[in-house]
């Protein structure tokens, strides 16, 4: 039986039985794929043996679809919440994290702040720790938005277990865990963290089916780390137009280093000159639009020049 939905007289009708639509029979989609209607579980079930190997492909499609369509945009978090512009990567060069409003304030604005003598934390206004009791205070700072439930918050405690920093001793297991938590509750680089432990077997069993998974969630939230590897990964098996097309997105969100995959693909014949262009173009116009004087003075300083 033919697994596309028959239409009689504009009415469609069961993929199994041939029932039509009416005010007393409600079809309903098939859920993976949505190519064919049934009016029951009964008929859906009747009907699988000759409908799975066309659902399987088109729900393939639909995911892929989904995959390569969304994520274009960085997140909120991605943006200086001071003068709004996204932060350049790798983010933790470009900007500071700051564990008493768990708000990562960009370089510029930071720079700015102190220009005008103003050193405590540029958005909320709390008091930074003093120095020779820096980690003690951050930590006790980052507990107190754990115990808010701040997703933000959650993934940077884990991350310092990860590394044993702020004097808390290293231990990977405990910073899957709040890493898992954090990203249940909304934290998308929790999601990166996460996955980067799959990938490399740290807290948790390697799996690499899981870490590409989790890496695809976050890149369909914007998160570029995260569709940087998912291109790594395709380049890995193989699949080079899909790695590209990652590569593609990521380069227009201002990561450099997909611009350099697909310069690198371009010249081993795997990705084309037009595509080197698209890349370099895309990401030339996200450096553009990051751009301040602040931050430009930031690094004039940071570089000593």
């Amino acid at each position: 039986m033919s697994c596309v939905p028959v239409v009689d007289d504009g009415n469609e009708v069961c993929a199994n039985c041939g029932t039509t639509a009416s005010n007393t029979v409600k079809l309903k989609n098939c859920t993976a794929c949505r190519l064919v209607k049934y009016c029951g579980v009964d008929c859906q079930g009747a009907h699988r043996k000759h409908h799975k190997k066309a659902c399987k492909q088109r729900a393939a499609e639909l995911k892929d679809e989904q995959l390569y369509s969304q994520g274009h945009e960085r997140p909120e978090g991605d943006f200086c919440p001071i003068c709004t512009l996204p932060i350049p990567l790798p983010e933790n060069r470009h900007s500071v994290f700051n564990t008493c409003c768990t708000k990562r304030i960009c370089n510029g604005c930071n720079f700015a702040a102190q220009a005008r003598g103003m050193f405590d934390c540029p958005f909320c206004r709390t008091r930074y720790p003093y120095p020779d009791n820096h980690d003690a205070d951050s930590l006790t700072m980052i507990r107190a938005r754990v115990t808010k439930k701040d997703p933000e918050a959650i993934n940077f405690l884990g991350e310092k277990y990860c590394f044993g920093q702020l004097g808390l001793q290293k231990d990977v297991q405990r910073a899957v865990e709040l890493f898992t938590e954090a990203a249940d509750l909304g934290s998308i680089q929790a999601l990166y963290n996460l996955a980067d432990s799959y990938e490399n077997g740290e807290g948790v069993d390697q799996d690499m089916g899981k870490a590409a998974e989790v890496y695809a969630k976050a890149a369909l939230q914007g998160h570029v780390e995260c569709r940087f590897n998912l291109g790594c990964i395709e380049l890995k098996k193989g699949n080079h137009d899909r790695a590209v097309r990652h590569y593609l997105i990521s380069a227009k969100m201002g990561d450099k280093g997909s611009v350099e995959m697909i310069k690198m693909m371009f010249d081993a014949g795997v990705a084309t000159k037009e595509q080197h262009a698209e890349a370099l173009k895309g990401y030339q116009d996200a450096m553009e639009e990051m751009k301040s004087h602040d931050r430009d003075e930031a690094k004039r300083i940071r570089d000593g020049q």
